[in-house]
């Protein structure tokens, strides 16, 4: 398919949020593997995503929760909660975005316009059930029979068995019935919260529940969150004055965080605190309380550079440790971590010379050529998603039987999970556009159909190492592009920061640095220093979040200009990026004028001092105790020397990376009396899935650099 003007790739991605829209996703196993949830959305261009059931047997799958029929048609209304709970997940989607299944999968709860609805998953349609208000992260009990949720400051339980009317998924309006829920923990304070995690916690630290139900369901652990100590921020909406800010709480580096306890809270509603040394590990960073042994808590220091594996006495509250870490640096957070197997062995993932690996009782029992990145307890097995060769990444299978087996094998990108002799697959390769979602059971693979929209075209990275550091690095050409014509501008196009990596053996993973190499550059796109590696590939930014990243991104545009000789213009060289992206793009074009001549930040870090506590911390310390980190790292020193174009974007309702960053950059710029472009986007968070601003953003750019390069 070829796209028209009118059709072009700036719309068509904005429209399907980056060709995502459509696909399945958020899959989960039941515990006998017979049967697969997940969600899906109907089209391609369609963002509210329904509840479907699929037998891994069979392959056949069925419409258990259509969100349009549930809300008759009807937009979504939505809590300021549940807003945020999505901004900290990057979830752009609408509809069922999130839901929780029992332990025997027979019934799942979601929350769909902020209100509470359960379906049966044998096939009975869903329903909505009464709740105490906007609901947040609904969550049935093991045995089904009950299911707590988020609202109002407070965590709530109601039974499932309520006598509200049933809703066939095609039918009309759900009616919530006559009984009510019950709080089991009311909000004790004008800034606490039960149930929920805390801003940290979500946007820094994996964490996004703050409640987990006994597998007995007689009881939770409910975190209680007081953000009184957090400093009060504004965000403000300049476009229309007559509204009051929204007040964020926001934990600025080397400002108090949020306090947080956890309580054992029992259906009766008396409670136990969970006991432990909160001053040496004030950041709750996981909970894990399964079946297979007593609940487990991952504690973190401030400075993360300490953690403990916690197990808790449900009857007392006290906690016993059950293994320490520390680095140097910092310990590592890897989701699904810490788990209990059947026989009581702990997982955890720890660095082991220059590999994170999986470990068992501390013994590592995955190679070192494998960086483990996230796991999953299913059963007697251990899954887990791990990053080897070159761009690639594969699922692996640990069991005691046979040892650590990878599960895919094909080249590309893969993840997934299993249980029960199940095993889901997401593939994306170098020679499609698209993802392929297959469910394996005995012998068999089905294919889940995804709906989502083809790009109308196949990226063609050349994948490299390059440089003395071999880094990590992707070219892309215009397709059109013949041998021997004149050199190309060139794009840097990297993220470059911590938790994130651009490199992959995906063709999905360069849908928009092909249609940018499209527009006739030479893209390059480079994981430097910092972003996922070996641990000390990592750990280079320690201190000093500035000079490698710039210093990386300068070597791999010389090495690839060396290693593609005449294609490559060095005399019009731009880099553009989001968020730490923006921050790198704009700290290159101001620190190495020789080499980059124009650069597009969006919402850039101009000032670590301004970014949050957990991640900014971790990289650069304490403020009071490195402020020469932050000194240097800072982008308002470099202002007085802007000498190239430099276009800097910003969302006025971003309270992740909030306007200040670039306002403060401009000022300054400003007040050296050096020129730039600055565009504010009214209403725009640090994601941006509006349709015409996401489109429009990427026009903008465009033409901004194509006159900064022809000047």
């Amino acid at each position: 398919m070829t796209a028209s003007a009118a059709d072009s790739f700036p719309r068509r991605s904005a429209r399907t949020l980056r060709f995502s829209a459509g696909a399945p996703r958020a899959f989960q196993v039941s515990p006998d593997g017979t049967t697969v949830t997940f969600l899906r959305s109907s089209s391609g261009t369609d963002r509210s995503a329904a509840l479907r059931v699929l037998d891994a047997d069979t392959g056949t799958e069925r419409l258990v929760a259509d969100p349009a029929a549930l809300l008759s048609g009807g937009d979504e209304n939505l809590s300021q909660e549940e807003r945020s709970r999505r901004e900290r997940m990057r979830e752009g989607g609408a509809g069922i975005t999130g839901y929780a299944c029992d332990a025997k999968h027979t019934v799942a709860a979601f929350a769909l316009s902020s209100r509470l609805f359960v379906a049966d998953l044998s096939g009975a349609g869903a329903r909505e059930l009464p709740a105490a208000g906007a609901v947040v992260d609904p969550r049935p009990s093991p045995d089904g029979t009950l299911v707590a949720y988020a609202a109002g400051g407070g965590l709530h339980v109601v039974a499932v068995d309520t006598g509200a009317v049933d809703v066939a998924v095609s039918g009309d309006t759900a009616s919530a019935g006559s009984a009510g829920s019950r709080v089991l923990a009311e909000s004790d304070g004008p800034e606490v919260t039960y149930g929920l995690a805390e801003f940290v916690a979500s946007e820094e630290l994996e964490r996004y529940r703050g409640f987990w139900w006994s597998p007995a369901s007689d009881a939770l652990l409910v975190a209680r969150v007081d953000n009184a100590p957090v400093q009060v921020w504004h965000i403000a909406d300049p476009e229309h004055p007559s509204r009051e800010p929204l007040a964020h709480r926001y934990p600025a580096a080397g400002t108090p965080n949020a306090e947080v306890t956890l309580w054992l809270i029992a259906l009766d509603g008396s409670r136990t605190q969970v006991r432990w040394d909160h001053e040496t590990f004030p950041y709750l960073v996981a909970v894990n309380w399964g079946d297979n042994g007593p609940a487990l808590l991952h504690v973190f220091s401030r400075r993360q550079d300490r953690a403990a594996v916690l197990s808790v006495d449900e009857a007392t509250g006290a906690t016993t440790v059950v293994r320490e870490q520390s680095d140097p640096c910092w310990v590592d957070v890897v989701p699904g971590t810490p788990a209990w197997t059947p026989g009581g062995a702990l997982v955890t993932v720890e660095v082991v010379g220059e590999a994170l690996r999986l470990c068992l009782d501390g013994a590592a029992v995955s190679p070192a050529t494998v960086q483990v990145r996230a796991v999953q307890t299913s059963g007697s097995d251990v899954y887990a998603s791990g990053t080897s060769d070159l761009g690639e990444q594969h699922l692996y299978r640990f069991s005691a039987a046979d040892g650590f087996t990878a599960v895919s094998t094909e080249a590309g990108v893969h993840s997934g999970l299993g249980g029960n002799g199940t095993q889901i697959l997401a593939s994306s390769t170098l020679s499609s556009s698209h993802t392929a979602y297959t469910v394996r059971r005995g012998g068999r693979t089905h294919t889940v159909l995804s709906h989502a929209e083809d790009p109308g075209l196949l990226p063609a990275p050349r994948l490299l190492r390059v440089g003395s550091r071999a880094l990590p690095t992707a070219v892309l050409l215009p397709q059109d592009w013949q041998a021997g014509g004149e050199p190309l501008p060139v794009l840097l196009d990297p993220y470059g920061g911590p938790h994130h990596a651009n490199v992959w053996s995906s063709a999905r993973a360069f849908l928009e640095s092909q249609w940018w190499a499209d527009q006739g550059y030479a893209v390059v796109v480079c994981d430097n220093r910092g972003t996922p590696g070996t641990p000390s590939f990592e750990r280079s930014v320690r201190f000093d979040l500035t000079s490698a990243p710039v210093d990386d991104q300068v070597d791999a545009l010389n090495a690839v200009a060396e290693a593609m000789p005449g294609i490559l213009d060095l005399s019009r060289v731009a880099i553009r990026g989001w968020s730490f992206g923006g921050y790198l793009a704009a700290l290159a074009v101001l620190s190495r004028p020789e080499v980059f001549h124009a650069a597009v930040a969006g919402a850039p870090v101009t000032d670590w001092r301004l970014y949050d506590t957990a991640y900014t911390e971790r990289y650069l310390g304490l403020p009071d105790e490195h402020p020469e980190a932050y000194d240097h790292g800072s982008l308002m020193r470099l202002a007085p020397g802007l000498a190239r174009p430099l276009l800097i974007i910003h969302g006025l309702a971003d309270d992740n990376v909030v306007a200040a960053h670039s306002l403060r950059l401009s000022s300054a710029l400003l007040a050296a009396g050096r020129p730039h472009t600055f565009l504010p986007l009214s209403g725009v968070t640090h994601m941006t899935p509006q349709e015409v601003v996401a489109e429009n953003l990427l026009l903008i750019q465009r033409d901004f650099l194509a006159k900064a390069l022809a000047s």
